[in-house]
């Protein structure tokens, strides 16, 4: 009993220190029951099976290729070994880091998680926060915020998975945060960096950014160990120290590097990794490797999910037709490639006429005028119609008023003022009672009426659990 109380005062005490240490307060820890579920009894008995210990530091890896998240947890032996492979629902952009607000980019790099980045109240379910901006994108001027790892399987520049997996890596961490862990990595590539991946990108214009994440890639690969970030002279450094042997500061992002080297107790293994992997990848470019193809389309998604989803035609951001997933609730796609207007109804005339001949009525007089010469037949020309602007409506789709143009002949001699002024009433009076605007067919309703349903009312939709993604994505299949 003793034993145990301790060991709870003393997990207590580790993620005060660890809340102390991110920057937090007592109430950005979680409170609500989704964010303090227990792992299932599945994973529990994997941690397990693995020689791991269920509060045991973790490692977060995604690919955005591939559309995959690793969660890596240290043994009892100290090394880090590979616990599950989530399948990444959505991410979005493209591949590359994320360089300002609104590109819609994921982000690319090394970022820690600490526990005051952990978001048990996110409007996903569950998330927590990759860090971004982190030294490296502040001192490259890089702006965004709130790039998450959440559920719903939805995205704008976050990686999203399910609620059901969310749930459980939102636990793992948790756990690790109660027994002592201070923060966890998250790195996140655009592909897994092997050789030969990085020699089919060879030719994309973030090939020297990526050449500089592949050196932490290798070292993890080494030594399955989380390497030591920095950032100095605007560039990562992996596992480097100073002349010291003291870790570089990781805050010096935009100041002169000190005089570094590789650290002595990984050289050795992340040296000859380096060398092989960069022979790899000369050898591959030797051979003329085939170049991946362009990344198309905005994002990704696992194919475990985009096998259920339907698809139909867009456009990407140079003007290809790509096949897109499209999410439900949406309206049928309109093309419109970049660059182009969007296309608005076409107001059609109306059939031709006759011209209508309008007398001018005589002006009432105390005293009779001179008897004036024949006046030629007033002719009266009409305007293409279009429908009556309406209050409420968007007055860019809704018509203008009727206008009728008025072609005077000529007559041998010079109206008098009175006179004109008292003939135009007859002419807009007859006008007005014309035949009356016709409604424009082209123009439809942005909701059509649904067809009645013996077994849902009118308008709604089946009833489906919130945050799975058949809730999300059901509507295409």
């Amino acid at each position: 009993m003793r034993r145990s109380a301790i060991r709870t005062l003393l997990a207590s005490a580790a993620l005060c220190a660890a809340v102390a240490l991110a920057g937090c307060n007592p109430s950005d820890l979680p409170t609500n029951g989704r964010a303090m579920a227990p792992l299932s009894d599945q994973m529990v008995k994997l941690i397990a099976d693995k020689n791991m210990d269920k509060g045991s530091p973790i490692l977060v890896r995604v690919f955005k290729d591939e559309s995959e998240l690793e969660v890596w947890k240290q043994t009892r032996d100290g090394q880090y070994a590979l616990l599950k492979t989530y399948p990444i629902c959505k991410w979005s952009g493209d591949l590359g880091p994320k360089k300002k607000e609104g590109d819609r980019q994921a982000p690319e790099g090394f970022y820690a998680i600490t526990p005051g980045l952990m978001n048990p109240n996110s409007n996903y379910y569950l998330a927590f926060n990759t860090g971004f901006p982190n030294a490296y994108d502040r001192s490259h001027g890089y702006t965004g915020s709130e790039l998450m790892v959440h559920g719903d399987c939805s995205s704008r520049g976050c990686y999203a998975m399910t609620d059901e997996q969310i749930q459980e890596i939102y636990a793992l961490a948790r756990d690790s945060f109660f027994a002592g862990q201070k923060s966890f990595q998250f790195d996140a590539f655009p592909f897994r960096m092997t050789a030969l991946n990085m020699a089919k990108h060879r030719n994309n214009p973030n090939f020297a950014f990526w050449k500089m994440l592949k050196e932490g890639y290798d070292d993890f690969e080494a030594t399955k160990q989380p390497p030591q970030v920095a950032v100095c002279e605007q560039r990562y450094l992996f596992d480097q120290v100073d002349k010291d042997g003291q870790p570089i500061d990781p805050r010096n992002a935009r100041g002169k590097c000190p005089v570094y080297r590789l650290d002595p107790q990984v050289a050795d293994a992340v040296l000859d990794y380096r060398r092989a992997e960069q022979v790899k990848m000369a050898n591959y470019i030797g051979e003329n490797v085939a170049l991946a193809p362009p990344h198309v389309g905005d994002g990704g998604m696992n194919p475990v999910f985009a096998s259920k989803l339907g698809t139909q035609e867009g456009y990407d951001s140079r003007g290809q037709v790509v096949q897109m997933a499209q999410a439900p609730g949406w309206l049928p796609h309109v093309p419109n490639p970049p660059g182009t207007t969007i296309p608005r109804p076409q107001v059609q005339p109306e059939e031709s006429q006759q011209p209508v001949a309008v007398a001018a009525a005589p002006a009432p007089q105390a005293v009779p005028l001179p008897e004036q010469p024949p006046r030629e037949a007033v002719r009266t020309a009409r305007a293409p119609s279009a429908p009556v602007a309406l209050r409420g409506t968007n007055t860019e789709f809704a018509a203008k008023p009727r206008q009728t143009v008025t072609h005077l002949a000529s007559v041998p001699h010079e109206a008098k003022p009175h006179e004109t002024a008292k003939a135009k009433p007859a002419v807009l009076h007859e006008t007005a009672e014309a035949t009356p605007p016709r409604p424009d067919s082209n123009i439809r309703a942005a909701y059509a009426t649904p067809v009645a349903s013996d077994s849902l009312l009118t308008g709604a939709q089946p009833t489906v659990p919130a945050g799975s993604f058949a809730s999300r994505w059901t509507g295409v299949q």
